[in-house]
């Protein structure tokens, strides 16, 4: 089971993103969407400091690790929880566990393993650290108990040389369908086709030729 694309959304909203290597409130180098050298590569204390020359493959490189770093809680919430759960209550599960990497031992995890989901969905509110942490803890509950998704674009704030992240303005907002593009890998250019009258144009359609008369036989 896999977080939906409004799942991936929501967490990236809370989350926000920094395209450059910036330091936590712990003073740990980090990189993206949370990503850090304790996940695996790439480790943010090596990356080249400040802002990418170019936004957009920044952003994308945040959503490459995201992706990456995003499997293993997605496993954990698996492991934690024995019974069956809607996208939704996934999608929401595995926003708590990514801020708090508390899933195999919350109060929350028992309840719904008990098959009490209104205790389970209470219990999203015992995890209240920092108190500015609330408006999560409150849309994740309320994803969790009803479906409901967070709405709005998502931020991308800006880093200095330093790992400071200016938090008084986000540089750009991204729209969901902006955020889903970058979220993607990007497009492999075409390979062009071959000119009919070279040596190599000749070759492919020999090809495909004796290609055709191998599948007839």
């Amino acid at each position: 089971m896999q977080m939906t694309d409004r799942g991936l959304l929501a967490l990236v909203r809370h989350e926000g993103i920094v395209p450059g290597p910036y330091r936590d409130v712990k003073q740990v180098w980090t990189f993206g969407i949370g990503h850090t050298a304790a996940a695996g590569l790439p480790d943010p204390a090596t990356m080249p400091r400040g802002m990418p020359t170019d936004l957009d493959p920044g952003i994308r490189e945040a959503f490459r690790a995201f992706r990456s770093d995003l499997s293993r809680y997605e496993a954990a919430v698996l492991r934690a929880v024995k019974v069956p759960l809607e996208p939704h209550e996934f999608d929401a599960l595995v926003s708590f566990h990514y801020n708090t990497g508390g899933i195999a031992k919350a109060a929350l995890t028992r309840h719904l393993n008990a098959g009490d989901r209104a205790a389970a969905a209470t219990a999203f509110m015992g995890w209240l650290k920092p108190a500015a942490i609330r408006p999560r803890r409150e849309a994740e509950r309320d994803l969790f108990a009803t479906g409901r998704y967070p709405t709005g674009t998502i931020p991308v704030w800006s880093v200095d040389s330093s790992g400071k992240v200016d938090f008084s303005r986000p540089i750009r907002r991204l729209t969901e369908g902006e955020a889903l593009a970058l979220l993607r890998p990007a497009p492999t250019p075409p390979v062009p086709e071959p000119e009919p009258g070279t040596p190599t144009g000749w070759l492919v359609r020999l090809t495909a030729f004796f290609s055709t008369l191998t599948r007839r036989a």
